[in-house]
Formats: C-alpha cells, sequence, structure tokens
C-alpha cells in the first residue's frame, strides 16, 4: 500500500494525504518498465525505457538517503541524541 502524497492539487510533494493507493513495479511484454498506480479514482500505468526506470530508480535511492538523513535530525538540523 502506498500513501499518495499529493491528495489535492494545491499540495506539494512535502505535504501528507489520507488517500491510499496500490503500486506495482515490473517489467512488460515489451521490454518497458511498468510503474502501476491504482486507487479510488486513480488507475494510472507509466511504462519507461529500462535507461529511465534505472534514472527513476536512482532518484528514489538519493530520496530515501536525504530522507533518512533528516529523521536523523530534529527540529532545525540539530541533531538527536
Amino acid at each position: 500500500m502506498l500513501t499518495v502524497l499529493t491528495g489535492d492539487r494545491s499540495m506539494g510533494i512535502d505535504k501528507e494525504s489520507d488517500v491510499t493507493a496500490n503500486l506495482q513495479i515490473g517489467p512488460t511484454s515489451l521490454g518497458m518498465v511498468r510503474i502501476y498506480v491504482e486507487g479510488e479514482g486513480i488507475d494510472l500505468p507509466m511504462d519507461f525505457d529500462p535507461d529511465e526506470a534505472d534514472e527513476i530508480a536512482e532518484e528514489i535511492r538519493a530520496a530515501a538517503a536525504r530522507a533518512r538523513a533528516m529523521s536523523r535530525k530534529g527540529p532545525r538540523g540539530s541533531r538527536r541524541t
């Protein structure tokens, strides 16, 4: 289950929402990588060539690393103890 962070059009990537969706990722029979998002009112298949999928994966890994670093810091960048 995926929690969608942009439920309202006026919301940005850093705003939470109570909208949930299923996320599936896998290869297609045509050699593409499909990211499929399905939820209430959402049915979104997105196909990428393998090189684009690698770039997306790198962006996700980089965002995860930044999120981990942020979670180790307290408010305003101070370190948690």
